[in-house]
């Protein structure tokens, strides 16, 4: 249809609800079913493979709705298919954009009987038991096991595979065995649906964050270990998951349904001008800075993904969802993925974040709420955000690499962290979310500089001039690094931060690593040894977390707990946190916690008996005596518990 332009009754006209769309197969049946509204004929064509010709060519019947369907008393599971559409004198060749797998490199479909893809026991598979506290590890599937130092097989590094074995036990463990003993709860992996710029068929030199989405419903072959086989990439990624739920860890799938790889997507060319947004002009909307944007807010633009994500929670028994800019979807939208998680898994079970901005403006469809950071007032309470403002308050500004934060020479900015600490919910204006629970904090992601990079760049950046430089662990860059997470595993909200960044990762001042070498990007696991204090820090932060009722509480009062919030001097800041627990019990009734980043130590005056050091500049999660008067060392944190009665054990 030419110059097609957008109206609610085309909605109410050719919505289809149904969540069948794509090629169904099973014990002796196939359906195949697309939405093509606009499509005067659509030809099913099947192949016996990825690359040959086709050997049938079958019209399709109008079926309703805009869905063309074709059934077939046969079990198809590994047939390739895709479909020839025309639409006046223009006819155009598409892929299934719900197809659940496909060719080499995503440009012909293939039915799959998915009960054939499950690995054994998968049937049985199920999330571990929900700790008491939420904390994830931003990771890359390719940087997870690409050195030669994981521990992995060199077949499955870079692989799903290199999931599936324990990598290297004992002092310094690697691969998932270093996952358990860090003592994390969800690994959040970055896109590793069917994404689009690198040859699947190609060297492991290539490389690429994920965000460049072709099939939404399909895993990514780079990372199987046999591209040709459509089967292979759904059993390995099935087993990838299973072996994580294995480990006691939840997996988070990182979704870019916000734009396409190329503006011209199987999805366009099904229903050219429905699904990328344009202008009034007639252009394609660029608020992804991508080139386009999926049309948000459209019956069945909001179908296909409240439905993608449906099917990635059952078929792969994904545990939650982060949203690439999520500023370009709608609160409606989001809210709706929300409710239908919950009716079908039960309330809050799957966890759904997002990053609540957009990279340019783009105008929404009457009547939806873009899911922007202003309008977090408008999302279900579960539904959390990146806290930018948490981010850039501890090391500063993203988009100025020696703007430096609190922890590394930043000036007047204890306001700002004290906001931080109850996840901005006791802000008397601005920004202020439903609840901490809203609030994903964090300083560092697979975006921009990594922390360690950032802090070297403020703190000694006239003297990093060699690759080698960046892998030193300066004593005053680590104990910023230290502080920096030790008070974002003081604030209230959920837990969050890179892969690597407890061992002082770095990209060697890359700050956008999207498809820089491999050996930019993976992590180095001999680091583990040499940053041995950082990384015993943070699982100390990490193990100490989960012992906190009063900082793992994400009720609307949580808040409320914090109290005598105290700012000292430059850079010296105090609180005490109610952390009573009328359900499970807690060792301390109350908690004491000091950020030090001054260049003098702070001696802190404790009120009453019974209080013992939790967490210093040496250590975190220990148990040590504290006197009346305790030292909080400059460049550091301090956290002491007082148990019930004032007895310390």
């Amino acid at each position: 249809m030419k110059n097609f332009c957008y109206s609610r009754e085309f909605d109410w006209e050719y919505e289809y609800k149904g969540s069948d769309l794509g090629a169904v197969c099973g014990e002796g049946h196939t359906c195949f079913k697309l939405w093509a509204p606009f499509a005067d004929e659509v030809e099913l064509c099947l192949y016996p493979d990825g690359e040959s010709d086709a050997d049938r060519r079958l019209a399709m019947k109008i079926a309703g709705k805009g869905v063309w369907q074709l059934d077939f008393a046969e079990n198809l599971h590994g047939t390739y298919y895709d479909y020839r559409i025309r639409t006046g004198k223009k006819t155009v060749r598409t892929a299934d954009p719900y197809a659940r797998s496909c060719c080499c490199n995503g440009a012909r479909s293939m039915a799959v009987d998915l009960r054939l893809t499950d690995p054994e026991g998968f049937g049985e598979d199920k999330a571990p038991e929900k700790d008491r506290e939420t904390v994830i590890y931003e990771l890359h599937i390719k940087d997870f096991s690409y050195d030669p130092n994981s521990g992995v097989p060199e077949a499955y590094r870079g692989k799903y595979k290199a999931f599936t074995v324990p990598g290297e036990s004992g002092e310094y463990p690697t691969g998932v065995e270093y996952l358990k003993k860090l003592g994390v709860t969800h690994v959040h992996l970055l896109p590793f649906f069917d994404f689009g710029w690198l040859d699947e068929a190609g060297g492991q030199e290539q490389f690429n964050w994920g965000y460049d989405p072709v099939n939404y419903n399909v895993p990514e072959g780079s990372f199987a270990t046999d591209v040709t086989d459509g089967t292979v990439r759904i059993r390995e990624c099935k087993e990838m998951i299973q072996s994580l739920h294995r480990a006691g860890i939840r997996v988070i799938m990182d979704v870019v349904y916000n734009h396409t790889h190329e503006a011209d997507s199987w999805l366009e060319r099904t229903a050219p001008g429905y699904f990328n947004r344009r202008l009034k002009s007639g252009k394609l909307s660029d608020g992804s800075a991508c080139g386009n944007d999926i049309a948000a807010g459209r019956a069945m633009v909001d179908n296909y993904i409240a439905n993608s994500v449906m099917y990635w929670a059952t078929e792969y028994h994904i545990d939650g969802f982060r949203f690439d800019l999520m500023g370009l979807l709608t609160t409606e939208l989001m809210n709706r993925i929300q409710r239908e998680l919950d009716e079908k898994f039960g309330t809050g079970e799957k966890l759904l974040y997002g990053e609540p901005w957009r990279a340019k403006e783009s105008p929404m469809e009457a009547g939806t709420h873009a899911a922007l950071k202003d309008n977090v007032g408008l999302l279900d309470e579960k539904i959390a955000v990146f806290s930018d403002d948490t981010r850039d308050a501890i090391k500063g500004n993203v988009f100025f690499a020696r703007e430096p934060g609190f922890v590394n020479g930043g000036t007047r900015l204890e306001e700002r962290i004290l906001g931080a600490v109850t996840g901005w919910c006791t802000q008397p204006e601005g920004f202020r979310p439903r609840s901490c629970r809203q609030i994903v904090n964090y300083v560092s992601a697979h975006d921009n500089f990594t922390l360690w990079d950032k802090l070297l760049l403020t703190m000694r950046g006239e003297e990093i001039e060699k690759k080698k430089e960046y892998l030193v662990p300066y004593e005053d860059v680590l104990a910023a690094n230290k502080l920096a997470a030790f008070i974002y595993f003081t604030c209230q909200g959920h837990v969050f931060f890179q892969a690597g960044e407890e061992f002082g990762r770095t990209k060697f001042g890359d700050e956008n690593s999207y498809r820089s070498a491999p050996e930019v990007n993976m992590l180095r696991w001999k680091q583990t040894e040499v940053f041995e204090e950082l990384v015993e820090y943070y699982r100390g932060l990490i193990a100490l977390r989960k012992k906190m009722p009063g900082l793992c509480d994400k009720s609307p009062e949580a808040g409320s707990r914090v109290s005598g919030q105290k700012i000292h001097r430059h850079g010296v800041i105090s609180f005490f946190v109610d952390n009573r627990d009328s359900h499970d019990g807690s060792e301390w009734e109350q908690l004491y916690v000091a950020y030090n980043a001054s260049d003098a130590d702070y001696v802190a005056e404790l009120p009453g008996e019974g209080w013992e050091v939790l967490a210093d500049a040496g250590t975190a999660n220990c148990r040590k005596p504290a006197g009346e008067k305790t030292t909080a060392e400059a460049h550091s944190g301090l956290m002491l518990g007082r148990r019930a009665g004032g007895a310390v054990k």
